[in-house]
């Protein structure tokens, strides 16, 4: 075993889980993993939760009590998900406490069929938070259109957000814009500046994934020279434009208010191409205050032969710029790919959100009492 997880937080990198579940939580697993692996965070989605709950372990009495109260379908899923997050977030509050509100966190997303609705993503948002009620908490909004101006409304109200869904450089910039707007909204407001976070999740593997399988369909030597390379030159593109919009005049005025940076984080950092190292978008996307959010295969993978370098982003801006012009060269619209991995990404988990609806309205009519 290597302190590769050590010296990435070392390196400024909060190691975040991509997972949650009733029986992480329960069996003593995430507590585990905090006080071991340097884990000082927790991700979920609507897939995560599918997952979680669709295996069924630890959630059978709860579910039995909502069936005996005959709750909704939706409101049934809503008390399970909900009631994971808390927990997880009093087990991560001592991170939480020591990193004055940094980290310690746990995310849990609005509902994806929200995702093209402003007024009902910002009504949703302030019902999650709500209902977690714990400080140590994100709210995770999709950075479609729609989401844009639910994330400055949000962030005018004083509740944390995890900008989701993120692959194009041009929406991430939309993003700090939309985040800049609601720091000034709730200045206005006079709220505490200093009480509110928020993380940009920008997607890394998937943009391979896409851009791979278009550079494969091309098949020449010039275009396979380009495999790999995408994901990590739009990321680290992305970390560029952070360092511009949180050194200008407009983020000065809100850092003397006791403003807090948004944060990139890093995700989709599990590797899909068997082809490259599985700590590949760990490795070489170190750079301080950052989020990385892991599966736990790759946080495993990251402890055992991780390579951390010292920061692995400053100084690539001009290659990476190079690289993404490299496939554009190829006749591989990266507008077109962005916009495609989007649209996938809110069909993916309004899919996944389907899916645990099925699910548990089945586990409900199984334990549902009977009559009389």
């Amino acid at each position: 075993m290597t302190d590769a997880l050590k010296r990435l937080s070392e390196e400024g990198v909060a190691i975040w889980l991509d997972d949650l579940s009733r029986q992480r939580i329960t069996s003593g697993n995430l507590a585990e993993l905090i006080d071991q692996q340097h884990v000082v965070g927790v991700t979920t989605n609507p897939s995560i939760f599918q997952k979680a709950i669709s295996s069924g372990d630890g959630y059978e009495q709860q579910l039995t009590e909502l069936a005996a109260r005959k709750v909704t379908v939706e409101e049934a899923i809503r008390m399970i998900t909900t009631a994971d997050v808390r927990d997880a977030a009093d087990i991560l509050r001592p991170v939480f406490d020591s990193t004055q509100g940094q980290d310690g966190r746990v995310s849990i997303e609005v509902d994806p069929r929200l995702a093209h609705n402003t007024t009902a993503t910002v009504a949703e948002a302030k019902q999650l938070a709500w209902l977690v009620d714990r400080p140590n908490t994100l709210i995770k909004i999709p950075a479609t259109k729609a989401g844009l101006p639910a994330i400055t409304e949000v962030i005018g109200l004083g509740i944390s957000v995890n900008v989701t869904l993120i692959f194009s450089l041009a929406r991430y910039r939309e993003v700090m814009e939309a985040y800049l707007a609601g720091l000034e909204k709730a200045k206005d407001r006079g709220l505490d500046l200093s009480k509110i976070h928020s993380v940009a999740s920008f997607f890394v593997s998937r943009v391979d994934t896409e851009i791979d399988k278009r550079i494969d369909a091309l098949g020449t030597d010039e275009a396979k020279a380009a495999r790999g390379k995408a994901g990590l030159a739009n990321a680290r593109l992305a970390y560029q434009a952070y360092e511009e919009v949180f050194s200008t005049d407009r983020w000065s005025a809100l850092d003397k208010a006791q403003a807090n940076k948004q944060r990139p984080l890093w995700a989709s950092t599990g590797v899909k191409d068997p082809a490259y190292k599985d700590t590949l978008y760990v490795d070489d996307l170190a750079a301080p205050n950052t989020v990385n959010t892991m599966p736990e295969a790759t946080l495993f993978a990251t402890e055992d032969h991780g390579q951390i370098t010292g920061n692995t982003i400053a100084g690539t801006y001009e290659q990476s710029r190079a690289e993404l012009d490299a496939v554009e060269k190829l006749g591989i619209s990266y507008d077109d790919v962005v916009q495609l991995l989007e649209d996938e990404g809110v069909e993916k988990f309004e899919a996944s959100w389907t899916d645990l609806l099925k699910s548990t309205e089945a586990e409900l009519a199984r334990l549902a009492p009977s009559e009389g």
